[in-house]
């Protein structure tokens, strides 16, 4: 199904949830590496060390009802990605390892996932589907789709179970 997205482009919602972003001294908001902002640009969340290493940077993000989920890379040398939901209301936090290394797509819906990793300058991209198997997320299939243009950069956004995916001046809607 092709529509356009119901929502932002930028991954932050009313009520604040946590966006990645990218460390800079230029900013001291962003000295963590991920935070989380409201609409009027307040910081709403830090990892305040609750996270598995000190992230480097945000590859995607996503919502499933009132949680955030992050997709980060350390700036460790043990490198890596991780998956963080975090639960905003209650500043809860519970970080996986990912099954894919930077992907630029995630959605999720309990215990199922589907990330995406594009390939440049192509019209197409990677789906991965993974399942959550008590702490661990295991890749459960892969398919390399054809997209009716090339793949947009960091345009692959999770919403409530649902991937879109924006090829060209198209989003396409894949749900989990």
């Amino acid at each position: 199904m092709t529509t356009s997205p119901p929502w932002s482009l930028m991954p932050t919602e009313v009520s604040g949830p946590p966006t990645a972003t990218r460390a800079s001294t230029a900013n001291p908001e962003s000295v963590a590496g991920l935070a989380g902002w409201s609409a009027r640009g307040e910081a709403t969340w830090a990892p305040d060390g609750r996270l598995p290493d000190h992230p480097l940077q945000g590859c995607t993000a996503a919502t499933e009802d009132d949680r955030v989920w992050l997709v980060w890379y350390p700036g460790s040398s043990r490198g890596g990605t991780y998956l963080t939901q975090i639960t905003p209301a209650t500043g809860a936090v519970t970080s996986y390892r990912s099954p894919l290394q930077q992907p630029d797509g995630f959605a999720v819906r309990g215990n199922r996932a589907v990330f995406t990793r594009r390939d440049h300058n192509k019209r197409a991209a990677e789906l991965v589907r993974a399942e959550l198997d008590g702490g661990t997320w295991s890749v459960t299939g892969r398919v390399r789709l054809r997209t009716p243009g090339r793949v947009v950069p960091r345009c692959a956004q999770g919403r409530d179970g649902f991937l879109w995916l924006r090829a060209g001046d198209t989003w396409t809607r894949i749900e989990v």
